[in-house]
């Protein structure tokens, strides 16, 4: 028996998506981080800007998770989700901070466009979004149609 489909493609992420969510992983931990030390140490001074450096741990971590999993449709719409929120804060945030530098008188992660992380913050939303493109979800099968035998014409 021969099927005119081809083979499902196989999910494990490999190569660069590897090196994609071990950069999201380490930006999630120092976001994290930093965050954390901000708002217990020194929250009073600058909230908003402790809060959007928390608020991009959460996104970062989110991301992280969604790329992992992204090989179902579900994680692979909130993968999209996360990095173009993440995209869009940083472009927003980046640019309010050299339009209003007042209201960022504390460094964010996405502050500068994430100068302080050597601009990691701004080029990787684009390599996520390419990657995301470039590797949709395997189309769900139906498996009721798979397990049913073939109809046999005479």
């Amino acid at each position: 028996m021969s099927s005119s489909s081809p083979a499902p493609r196989s999910r494990r992420m490999t190569g660069i998506g590897r090196v994609l969510v071990i950069v999201y992983g380490i930006m999630a931990l120092a976001a994290t981080g930093r965050s954390f030390v901000q708002i217990v140490e020194k929250f009073d001074e600058a909230p908003l800007a402790y809060t959007l450096s928390a608020l991009s741990a959460v996104v970062y971590i989110v991301a992280t998770l969604a790329l992992v999993f992204a090989g179902r449709r579900g994680w692979y719409i909130v993968a999209w989700v996360a990095i173009v929120f993440e995209l869009v804060g940083v472009l927003v945030i980046g640019t309010l901070s050299l339009v209003l530098p007042e209201l960022f008188q504390h460094p964010t992660v996405w502050s500068l466009y994430g100068y302080g992380y050597v601009f990691i913050p701004l080029v990787l939303p684009f390599f996520g979004l390419w990657w995301l493109v470039k590797h949709p979800p395997a189309p769900a099968t139906d498996e009721r149609a798979d397990a049913a035998p073939a109809a046999v014409t005479r």
